[in-house]
């Protein structure tokens, strides 16, 4: 049986996908079968195919995964809209047993399961006569996060009301990594340095603009996945 690790961020467009399809070609690279999942997708791509999840096609492609992008998705839908506001316009609202059973399936394939949420942490994922948020998936499947965020400006509030929001739920975090980072920039050095230190959680990489590989220690790395 595998061990996975849950991806969240700290908002929208900080590169939640392009982290996580470094992370799991990190792995892949260096020998270890290691796969992805997505509970709920929005703002799937219409082909004459059907839709195509674009965050999973993308990280099956940057990691060299062999399996159809919709196969690490449980639900995908059209509108690019929260997948709570997205499933009562298209239907097919999100079930946990089938979250559970499909995350199961994954840890039988994969040794490294690297599970990416949608959007922020604070995501309605179901809001009809059942209300399920993002936090309930990360509970339901016991997993730790790993939180991506920027060290831009703006960034050391937004990070430490993730790293707080889940702390104050149960929720482990096992550390973060910075996106589009500029050791250059004085600002960003202290950013770096002002959320690590009020936030109370280390800094695991930080990965440079366009950067093709994430600088971490494979072993580190493999000791987050629980």
């Amino acid at each position: 049986m595998g061990k996975g690790i849950f991806i969240t961020a700290t908002g929208t467009d900080v590169g939640k996908t392009y982290v996580t399809g470094l992370l799991v070609k990190k792995l892949r690279e260096a020998g270890l079968n290691a796969g992805y999942y997505k509970a709920a997708l929005s703002g799937a791509e219409i082909t004459p195919e059907g839709l195509l999840p674009g965050d999973a096609d993308f990280v099956r492609r940057m990691a060299g995964l062999d399996v159809k992008p919709q196969e690490l998705v449980s639900y995908i839908y059209e509108e690019a809209v929260s997948p709570h506001l997205a499933a009562l316009r298209e239907g097919n609202p999100v079930e946990l047993a089938k979250i559970s059973e499909d995350y199961a399936k994954s840890l039988e394939k994969y040794e490294y399961v690297t599970m990416e949420g949608s959007g922020g942490i604070i995501c309605p994922i179901r809001w009809d006569e059942q209300h399920i948020l993002l936090e309930d998936i990360i509970k339901e499947l016991n997993l730790g996060t790993l939180v991506i965020s920027t060290a831009a400006l703006g960034s050391i509030n937004a990070c430490i009301l993730t790293i707080f929001y889940l702390k104050e739920h149960d929720i482990p975090v096992r550390g973060i990594i910075l996106n589009n980072y500029d050791d250059n920039d004085f600002m960003q050095v202290d950013n770096k340095k002002m959320i690590e230190a009020i936030g109370g959680v280390p800094i695991l990489a930080c990965v440079p603009p366009n950067a093709d590989n994430l600088e971490i220690d494979v072993d580190l790395l493999t000791s987050l996945y629980k």
